[in-house]
């Protein structure tokens, strides 16, 4: 009897442990569904928020995608568009009256391969450059105009949604880097962000009043900012970003500098929150409903995947700045070759300090960058200088506008170009650079930007480039820099990094 109340104790044992386990495992089981089915239903919410805009558009003369490094790496170039459409709520924010959309902001972030740095190169809205052929809604393409505002590639087709393809194959006819993704924010996206987050510090240099926000007030109205540091988000953040007037020149390259350093702050209050996908959540919620993206980053899942990817870029190593130029008239020229060897840079993925971000991890602390052959940066980005040397510039070919690039990369150089017109011949297969008595040293200073150009003693005093097929052929491009062993012109590698104090270098004039 007792061995069988034994032998009925131990079954009775094992048998309550197997519930206790099956159990235990059905729970587990129901809370992991749970899980994956509120997940599910998350990403589902957002996904729903979340606009693409078709590939349709995007031009089929490309430049070729980044190649991998030996550890597999490759890096990222991101488009951010800022977008003030008219529609829906966005006419309350400040959007305007007209209809249709533009682009006041663009940053192109390149993320190096390493996926240890980053550099937001900011393009001012009033730049001069090159649009190509972009698609209207009609599906049918426009033609390529040789010198027009680049903020004007977002408006082409004058739809509330704007074109973010033909913006897209403007930078990438600009920059001859591969844009791998496309992200267009509005006004309202903009403000609920910065809620989400908590607010985000900012600094202003002055105090400033409704009248800086809209000159057409008037008068001087209420106080917007004080000066200083303070923590904004909204509608205030919105006006922050915007503010052209009352401070510095007025001009949209401070705006650009305030707008560099909103972003700097808005990623520095994201990374103290922590870079997981539960603090990212509401960000991302606020962010998808105001979202337009490219295909490839058309669900939510890819966008948290993308935003956690930069999880290890440390705050210094987060660079921003404005691509070099410099005011022609009311508008802004890119200067060359300072804006060649930028993009040269990020092209090999070199960092503004030249260190090369796809190169193999270095075993123990980084090293610094070592000096160039001559123990300084300035002796490795060689430069022409063209001041005070006039050229009449012509076009030799059927091609047109090359006149306008020719004539850009030179004043960039400093020279002046006195002149743009057709040559008496059309038929130049070769560029040609003509020079009076005295002047061949001149002339070598203009040759010296366009690769192959020869050198003919003129009869008449002065300098003179006739463009030949070559240049046509070559997509109207001057000399392309080495890119440097060491840092790159104190135009690029002075930048803000983002984690600069929020009141330095807020404004221009």
């Amino acid at each position: 009897m007792s061995a069988g109340r034994a032998k009925g104790g131990d079954g009775g044992t094992r048998g309550r442990g197997h519930r206790t386990r099956r159990i235990a495992l059905w729970t587990t089981a129901g809370t992991v569904s749970l899980a994956v089915l509120a997940g599910g239903l998350v990403y589902y919410r957002l996904n729903g928020n979340l606009s693409t805009f078709g590939q349709d558009g995007v031009s089929r003369d490309r430049p070729a995608a980044a190649s991998a490094d030996a550890q597999g790496r490759t890096p990222v170039n991101l488009l951010l568009i800022g977008s003030d459409s008219r529609d829906g709520a966005n006419k309350d924010l400040g959007g305007g009256e007209d209809g249709g959309a533009r682009s006041d902001t663009a940053i192109l972030l390149h993320v190096y391969a390493d996926h240890r740095h980053a550099v937001g190169v900011s393009i001012p809205r009033d730049s001069l450059v090159e649009i190509p052929p972009c698609m209207l809604p009609d599906k049918t393409w426009t033609k390529g105009r040789p010198s027009a505002m680049f903020n004007s590639a977002f408006s082409v087709g004058d739809t509330e949604q704007g074109n973010p393809a033909c913006t897209q194959n403007t930078v990438e006819k600009l920059t001859g880097l591969r844009i791998d993704h496309t992200v267009v924010v509005n006004f309202q996206g903009f403000a609920d962000m910065t809620k989400a987050v908590g607010g985000v510090d900012v600094c202003l240099p002055e105090d400033v009043y409704e009248g800086d926000l809209d000159p057409n007030l008037g008068h001087r109205g209420k106080e917007l900012f004080r000066a200083g540091h303070q923590t904004i988000s909204g509608q205030a953040a919105l006006d922050y970003v915007r503010i052209r007037h009352g401070l510095g020149d007025g001009s949209d390259i401070g705006r650009t500098k305030r707008q560099q350093a909103f972003l700097s702050s808005l990623i520095k209050q994201v990374k103290s929150q922590g870079m997981d996908p539960t603090a990212l959540l509401p960000l991302a919620d606020a962010a998808t409903k105001a979202l337009t993206v490219d295909q490839g980053l058309g669900s939510a899942a890819k966008l948290i995947d993308f935003a956690v990817s930069l999880k290890n870029v440390d705050l210094h190593d987060i660079k921003f700045l404005t691509v070099p130029w410099r005011y022609q008239g009311e508008r802004v020229a890119l200067v060359h070759p300072d804006v060649d060897q930028l993009w040269a840079a990020l092209r090999s993925d070199r960092t503004l300090d030249g260190q090369d971000a796809s190169a193999p991890p270095a075993d123990g602390p980084s090293a610094e960058p070592g000096p160039t052959a001559s123990g300084s940066a300035s002796a490795a980005t060689p430069r022409t200088d063209g001041a005070g040397i006039e050229v009449a510039v012509y076009n030799g070919t059927d091609t047109p506008g090359l006149t306008t690039r020719a004539a850009e990369a030179l004043e960039g150089s400093g020279f002046t170009a006195t002149g743009r017109a057709n040559a008496a011949s059309r038929t130049h297969r070769g560029t040609l650079v003509e020079y009076g008595p005295g002047e061949k040293a001149q002339a070598e200073k203009v040759a010296a930007l366009f690769p192959g150009a020869v050198l003919q003693p003129g009869r008449r005093a002065g300098v003179a480039l006739t463009l030949g097929a070559d240049y046509a052929a070559g997509g109207g491009t001057t000399a392309a820099p080495p890119v440097p062993a060491g840092p790159l012109p104190t135009s690029v590698s002075q930048a803000r990094s983002a984690d600069d104090d929020a009141c330095s270098d807020l404004t221009y004039g």
